[in-house]
């Protein structure tokens, strides 16, 4: 289901970044800590209250005039009104109503959105009286908070997420299987999308960030049934000087969500950039099926060990996903075009593989046997039992004495036993611990 969104909007240096980083980064993010995964601050994934959302920030604009402030806050605020289901408009209770922010509460205005007011850099109790004046910008009880001190975060999450849509189920029969392309700007997504349906579905330009928006195309081989999502292109943050580049961002992040399976689409010609890494990163932690796809294959000089150097090169800078598949081909000529599909499949198939409880406890059993846990402070690990509780990714609980003992490097080597065991090629897999109560 695809997730709601709250924006946070409104003129710089109100403090947008810093409420943002306390909605993701210290209480609500569910991250993973696994290394190479370098995480993009502008667009996240928060819970409250059991409502799960997404959510923007809409900082980060370099200021260097005042028509450019106008100018940079309208787009922002168009953006927002046009991608978010909730916006949470963000004021400075130490400077008080300006210009620029009766501009954003009339475009928000004329929105008809559901708008929170925050009224950020509310310290202390005598700032509480600064807030009032905030009331003629006509969006009902302003809610005083306070980023640097974390202070009113909750009443702000509570009153923005009671106004949150139903999540929206997929239009689409679950025996669809939804595909997306993720790659920075010119790697031959949209190529690649044309060479599958093997017709012009969309625009091919060389002209970076041609795609703006993700497009569904659904297709069917074999009597299996396809979705592809095409995405914008992602660029670099340092790189994104438009705020619609940024959103496209956001749209990418939405067609992962959608996804089963995920292209991860590299040029061969150029090689691997970190921005690439930030790309997959967003995949992984989304917990899909992925496939790194190095297109314009044709392109590349080749001797008889390209393909297993280059293969090599992935798994080294992608040391967070060595369970993805790697295809190489060329979208222009349609080369190697052909065993895309049985991959796509396959991954799709590991995305959902669900492993008998039994079967499960075998391979633990005898990995703990072959290498047991490292004692901590005279304590040692004990694995009482393991299932799997979720697919689409597969998630295992292991029932333990003491969660805390579980550490991070054991649980991979559990993870690498179960992968031999059982496979799982193409998909994260996630390994949690849980206390084993009485009652278990």
């Amino acid at each position: 289901m695809a997730r709601p969104i709250i924006a946070i909007v409104g003129r710089p240096n109100v403090g947008k970044s810093t409420i943002f980083n306390r909605i993701i980064g210290d209480r609500l993010a569910i991250v993973e800590d696994k290394p190479g995964v370098t995480r993009d601050r502008l667009y996240g994934t928060a819970e409250w209250s059991g409502k799960l959302f997404s959510i923007i920030d809409t900082g980060g604009i370099e200021i260097d005039g005042e028509d450019e402030i106008m100018k940079s806050v309208r787009m922002q605020a168009e953006l927002a009104i046009a991608e978010a289901d909730v916006i949470i408009f963000m004021v400075d209770a130490k400077v008080g109503i300006t210009h620029a922010d009766e501009e954003v509460a009339q475009m928000l205005y004329r929105s008809k959105k559901p708008i929170v007011l925050a009224v950020n850099k509310v310290d202390n109790d005598g700032r509480q009286d600064e807030v009032y004046e905030f009331y003629s910008l006509g969006f009902g009880e302003p809610i005083a908070i306070s980023g640097s001190h974390g202070i009113g975060i909750g009443d702000l999450l509570e009153a923005a997420t009671i106004l949150l849509p139903e999540p929206k189920e997929d239009e689409y029969d679950d025996d669809v299987i939804k595909v997306a392309l993720i790659g920075r700007p010119n790697v031959g997504k949209s190529s690649l999308v044309n060479a599958l349906l093997g017709e012009d579905r969309v625009i091919v330009s060389n002209i970076a960030g041609t795609t703006r928006d993700a497009i569904d195309t659904p297709f069917e081989v074999d009597g299996q049934k396809y979705v592809l999502i095409d995405t914008a292109g992602m660029r670099k943050r340092g790189k994104v000087y438009e705020n619609t580049e940024k959103y496209s961002v956001m749209r990418a992040m939405k067609a992962i969500e959608r996804a089963d399976v995920v292209l991860v689409v590299i040029n061969g010609e150029e090689g691997i950039i970190d921005q690439d890494k930030h790309i997959a990163g967003y995949a992984h932690e989304a917990g899909k099926a992925s496939i790194f796809v190095v297109n314009k294959w044709d392109a590349v000089e080749k001797d008889g060990k390209t393909m297993q150097h280059f293969t090599e090169s992935i798994r080294d800078e992608f040391i967070f996903m060595t369970y993805a598949p790697v295809a190489f081909l060329s979208a222009k000529t349609k080369l190697r075009l052909h065993k895309l599909i049985p991959v796509i499949n396959h991954v799709s198939e590991q995305h959902a593989l669900r492993i008998a409880t039994h079967l499960l406890n075998d391979v633990v059993t005898d990995a703990v046997a072959m290498n047991p846990a490292p004692s901590d402070k005279g304590k040692r690990l004990r694995i009482s039992y393991v299932t799997q509780v979720a697919t689409k990714p597969p998630t295992i609980i292991c029932f333990v004495n003491d969660p805390e003992l579980m550490h991070f490097s054991y649980a991979r080597y559990l993870e690498n036993k179960i992968r031999a065991a059982f496979n799982f090629e193409g998909t994260p897999l996630r390994i949690f611990s849980r206390k084993k109560s009485d009652q278990d």
